[in-house]
């Protein structure tokens, strides 16, 4: 069974910084994009990030929703069980629960692409 485990969520102010993580059980996503999503009260989930590994490359590619470029990065280590998502200069409007997604087999922004989700993890930012 397939499991994703976010963890590093909590309550922070304006311009801090937050890393969450979201560990992978089951099976590994080698070649897979791995990527996070949220979803703020009363608003439809939405992409963050998402990232891919390069098949038989050592290198990955990442892509970001612009309302987070520049500010968030997403990482994952090599045994490609774990993705990262380092959170800086946090904003008040970054306040939502934030879920960790695999497998992504259509357009990698939608959540109705990925196969498998994470419970999620509340990140909020007071002002």
């Amino acid at each position: 069974q397939v499991q994703l485990v976010e963890s590093g969520g909590g309550l922070v102010q304006a311009g801090d910084s937050r890393r969450l993580s979201c560990t992978a059980s089951g099976r590994a996503f080698s070649a897979a994009g791995m990527g996070w999503f949220r979803q703020a009260p009363g608003k439809e989930r939405e992409f963050v990030a998402v990232i891919f590994n390069w098949k038989g490359r050592n290198s990955s590619r990442a892509y970001y929703a612009d309302s987070v470029k520049d500010r968030f990065t997403i990482s994952r280590d090599n045994a490609k069980t774990t993705v990262s998502l380092q959170m800086n200069s946090l904003k008040p409007e970054d306040t939502a629960v934030y879920y960790c997604a695999a497998q992504p087999s259509g357009s990698y922004f939608e959540p109705s692409s990925f196969a498998y989700w994470g419970q999620g993890t509340q990140v909020t930012v007071s002002s």
